[in-house]
């Protein structure tokens, strides 16, 4: 049975920095990727950062791009999302998603196992 399992959410002042953990247990597979999401008040989930782990390859949305870096600690199948320079419009629900192949993607189709979230929320 796999499980996903997110840590590492909390309140942060605008321009600070948060890290998320995902940690994904009974997943096993050679080939997998990891997928971060969040869904704001009033809006539809969005997909944020995807990483697989042949080769490490990563995959950004603009808004975070540049902000965001997901890593991989492939051995333990576990993610990090780190966040820096956070902004008012980043305050969301934060998910992580896992699917067993190697295939970068943001949309939510495709992953077959998720987290129940974290929230993160920036203030002015």
């Amino acid at each position: 049975q796999v499980h996903v399992e997110e840590s590492g959410g909390g309140l942060v002042q605008s321009e600070g920095s948060l890290r998320l953990s995902c940690e994904v247990t009974g997943l096993d597979l050679e080939y997998f990727a990891i997928g971060w999401f969040r869904q704001a008040p009033g809006k539809e989930r969005e997909g944020i950062a995807s990483i697989r782990n042949t080769e490490g390859n990563t995959h950004y949305a603009a808004p975070v791009r540049g902000r965001f870096t997901i890593s991989l600690d492939n051995a333990k199948k576990s993610a990090t999302l780190q966040m820096n320079n956070l902004q008012r419009e980043d305050t969301a629900v934060y998910y992580c998603a896992a699917k067993g192949r190697a295939e970068l993607s943001l949309y939510e189709e495709g992953y077959d196992y998720w987290g129940q979230g974290t929230q993160v929320t920036v203030s002015s």
